[in-house]
């Protein structure tokens, strides 16, 4: 029996200009159900009680454990270059962040 061979797939990516400026945040919200990850990236202005969503990202828990795989790797990547960054703030795990 011969095995079908597998050709490489290459995935052409379009980035609009729109989107490659990009979007600054500076907090996060994650949420889940059974079947999705919910991640909301969020600016707070400095002295404010308001936060605006700026971004949501709907995954399946197979593609946030993939994104949280590639995230630890590049984290480390940039540390060894770097240093270390240094955890300040509020902690995330605080009830009033969840």
């Amino acid at each position: 029996m011969s095995e079908m061979k597998k050709k490489p797939v290459q995935l052409k990516i379009n980035l609009s200009e729109d989107i490659a400026q990009g979007m600054y945040v500076n907090l996060s919200m994650v949420n889940h159900t059974e079947t999705e990850f919910t991640i909301d990236a969020l600016y707070v202005q400095p002295q404010q009680p308001k936060a605006n969503v700026r971004s949501r990202l709907i995954l399946s828990p197979l593609h946030t454990k993939r994104l949280l795989m590639a995230l630890q790797d590049n984290i480390h990547r940039y540390e060894d270059r770097f240093g270390e960054i240094e955890l300040k703030g509020p902690n995330p795990a605080d009830p009033l962040l969840q």
